[in-house]
């Protein structure tokens, strides 16, 4: 988890969640869908998505919690529990054995003794206040361009990729996922 308790609300965070030793876990498990059901589940936490992107190992979200009720570190945390237990369904389903036992041995000693038995995601996330608007520009232009950069190439244009906000802040498309523009936010 975030090293530094996050409870500042009315912020823009944007954060980062990694699957465990950088897995295609999303991919793997095909669970995509389990992202955006927490994105889903965000509003009830009193918390606005403003933009992501669904990696196959990672994502990047921009976070605008609206009360100090919640956590950053919280909201967060409860997503992670959440898409790991879909993202284990998901590979038992598709019988991907080898990458399960990956996944349990990477489980820490003090977590096995609390019952744990899969290291989906890195036990940390990182987490950063975006001061203003530029900063919010720039974080978006990362999160968009990020499945056409370096290594990635998994779209020809960064609007195509369908696991990304892209399309929303390029064309208006919304879709099924809450999605709130970051100029409607008062950072």
């Amino acid at each position: 988890m975030l090293r530094t308790l996050q409870s500042e609300s009315h912020e823009v965070y944007f954060c980062t969640v990694t699957c465990y030793n950088w897995l295609p876990l999303f991919e793997e498990a095909n669970a995509y869908s389990s992202v955006y059901r927490w994105f889903d589940h965000l509003k009830h936490d009193g918390c606005l998505l403003l933009g992501y992107v669904i990696m196959p190992n990672h994502f990047h979200v921009l976070l605008f919690p609206t009360h100090s009720g919640t956590s950053l570190s919280k909201i967060i945390g409860d997503g992670k529990r959440f898409m790991a237990y879909s993202i284990v369904t998901g590979l038992r389903r598709q019988g991907k054995s080898a990458l399960l036992e990956i996944l349990s041995k990477g489980v820490e000693r003090a977590e096995r003794l609390k019952g744990k038995n899969h290291q989906v995601f890195k036990l940390s996330f990182d987490a950063r206040r975006c001061y203003d608007e530029k900063m919010i520009e720039q974080k978006l232009d990362y999160i968009h361009h990020n499945p056409v950069r370096g290594k990635w190439n998994l779209v020809n244009g960064f609007v195509d990729y369908k696991y990304s906000s892209a399309r929303y802040y390029e064309f208006g498309e919304v879709e099924d996922i809450a999605i709130s523009h970051y100029k409607s936010v008062n950072s």
